[in-house]
């Protein structure tokens, strides 16, 4: 990409080398993460030092070319799910299993040539097998699905029997309240400013939906996040204490009000995990944190045994991921599927949850990374 909104397919020579722990996957779908569309809209450029061509994609599944003589998990054949970050595993916090922190994480899409392309190569062992049941479109959602079990699982520890509410119903917040439900939520309240998407919510995993109030006239974020907390509570019979109270309260928008609001909900010494991202510098309420010894955890990608998990849940039938693959492009046409993404919705006029496309040679973007 050489600038802004502008894509280009490119030819690249196949991999001649595998190292001895290495795997080279030839990636064959791919979902179009909001990350991707952050930097092909530039939202994530340096003026200062413009901006540097690579591949963009990371939520990707493919089938293995070759492996390196050390390798025994996998063979050439096999098809793989593609965990897209590779940490140094010799830091602090690689060593104690907090990877996602490493400090020289090389990450697909960011400053490092992302999975849309023919040929990608990665440690071995951050590709998982597919289970025969499960397609090569599912394996490529098993990447945002291990940010949902990392925050609902690891981070938050959710207890079964909980009661959660999740903010924001895109890609990432139905996959973390499918996630919610299948490990034991007794409740699952989505809330979002789309009518759409919360009817799309109700049919796939939560039980409850509510449609965010609209601020009033003259009043503050600060105003309306106490008071719409209060709305939710009257509505679904919630509580500040106590089993009817929301126990977890998981923020996937990144919107300051939202965050706001699911501080004022989440019941006292309940948790909040914050999951989607935000502005750096936002307005919360401290005070309420302390009072109420609220648990605030963020939740970043995923660590140890979430690729594992979400596999299983998907294989065993648990949770399904078929009905958020709304449009399909093929690599040639990559241009429309991140269209379709920025758009919400695709060609055909309906709503765009998760857009997958195929793969084949390479296609580049830029970025300041």
């Amino acid at each position: 990409m050489v600038a802004i909104e502008t894509l280009e397919h490119q030819r690249r020579q196949v991999p001649t080398t595998c190292g001895p722990w290495e795997a080279v996957v030839c990636p064959k779908r791919t979902g179009i993460c909001g990350s991707d569309m952050h930097i092909l809209l530039g939202h994530t450029a340096d003026p200062k030092t413009g901006f540097k061509s690579f591949v963009l994609g990371h939520e990707s599944s493919g089938i293995v070319a070759k492996v390196g003589d050390r390798v025994t998990s996998l063979r050439p054949g096999d098809r793989v799910a593609l965990e897209p970050g590779e940490a140094c595993l010799r830091c602090d916090d690689c060593k104690s299993g907090h990877y996602a922190q490493c400090e020289f994480m090389r990450f697909a899409a960011a400053g490092l040539d992302g999975t849309l392309q023919g040929y990608y190569t990665l440690p071995a062992d951050l590709c998982y097998k597919l289970p025969d049941n499960l397609s090569l479109e599912e394996g490529a959602l098993m990447e945002p699905l291990a940010v949902a079990v990392n925050a609902v699982a690891t981070v938050a520890a959710m207890r079964p029997t909980a009661n959660v509410a999740v903010f924001g119903a895109g890609p990432v917040g139905l996959l973390t309240m499918a996630v919610a439900r299948a490990l034991g939520a007794r409740r699952v309240i989505a809330i979002d400013v789309q009518q759409g998407r919360l009817d799309f919510a109700r049919a796939y995993a939560a039980t409850d939906v509510h449609l965010a109030s609209p601020l009033q006239e003259g009043e503050s974020r600060e105003d309306y996040s106490k008071r719409h907390a209060e709305i939710i509570k009257h509505k679904f019979g919630l509580s500040e204490r106590g089993p009817s109270g929301i126990d977890l309260v998981l923020d996937c928008s990144g919107a300051e009000v939202c965050i706001q609001t699911g501080l004022w909900l989440v019941k006292r010494r309940g948790k909040y995990v914050q999951v989607g991202n935000s502005e750096v510098y936002i307005n919360v309420p401290l005070r309420i944190v302390m009072m109420r010894e609220i648990n605030i955890k963020g939740s970043f990608r995923y660590g140890p045994g979430t690729y594992h998990m979400a596999i299983d849940l998907v294989s065993r039938g648990v949770i399904d991921l078929k009905p958020l693959l709304t449009h399909r492009f093929s690599f040639r046409d990559a241009d429309k599927a991140f269209g379709t993404t920025k758009a919400g919705k695709g060609p055909d006029d309906r709503m765009a949850i998760k857009v997958i496309s195929a793969c084949g040679v390479a296609l580049r973007s830029a970025s300041n990374s």
